[in-house]
């Protein structure tokens, strides 16, 4: 499924590059917050795990919240782009306490990353510098995830590919000049998460296990883009 998403998305790219008129790169940063989700599945020790965990998104702590996109817009405003999102997502201490783990967390980060077909209608409020825009994208989710159970003396630290992603955008954008502009926009996010929790290496009868959970985020961003 992941194969045939990567190749719709570079049909899209070599379809979109030839109308191109404008590219233009943003840069955001943002308040980011996770949804509620059911985690199923078991950890290396046997420990069976189907319950709702209540996460975190912690967008000013460090490491940051933050997102890149690039976009070509042609010339009837409709804009074909990739875009990555450096989010994250912190289990609660409770639900980790619970399953027996003392760290479980997409920290650096949830990341997205989505190719995105765009719309803006620069004439929607006459004589105005104000121009809004809608998108959708559609990827896959890399997150770092960092997980310590109780006990292990390993632990599952590293990026994994976990799954498909997409993502909504609402937005308006100011221009400054011809060049450059601000924006502020809302964001949804959903990511399926197939995650893998390493074994524990000083008992040679463990096996990787898995953790399965979908993802909803929002985000409200501001950002600066340039355009030329």
């Amino acid at each position: 499924m992941l194969r045939s998403c990567k190749t719709a998305l570079a049909a899209i790219f070599l379809m979109a590059a030839p109308a191109a008129a404008e590219v233009e790169l943003s840069l955001y940063m943002g308040l980011q917050s996770v949804d509620d989700s059911t985690v199923s599945g078991a950890l290396p020790n046997g420990t069976v795990v189907n319950r709702k965990f209540k996460w975190d998104g912690n967008p000013l702590d460090n490491p940051y919240y933050y997102g890149a996109r690039a976009t070509w817009w042609t010339a009837n405003n409709l804009g074909f782009g990739i875009e990555g999102t450096h989010a994250k997502a912190y289990a609660s201490a409770a639900d980790q306490a619970i399953i027996g783990t003392s760290r479980f967390e997409l920290s650096d980060g949830h990341n997205i990353i989505t190719a995105n077909v765009l719309k803006r209608w620069p004439d929607a409020f006459a004589g105005s510098k104000f121009t809004p825009y809608i998108g959708a994208g559609l990827g896959i989710a890399v997150p770092h995830v960092d997980i310590q159970v109780i006990g292990s003396a390993g632990r599952t630290f590293g990026y994994e590919q976990t799954g498909i992603a997409a993502r909504g955008i609402a937005g308006m954008k100011y221009a400054i000049n011809d060049r450059w502009g601000l924006f502020g926009e809302y964001q949804i996010i959903w990511s399926d998460n197939d995650i893998t929790v390493d074994p524990n290496p000083a008992i040679p009868a463990q096996t990787p296990t898995k953790l399965r959970t979908e993802l909803v985020m929002h985000a409200v961003n501001i950002g600066i883009s340039y355009s030329f």
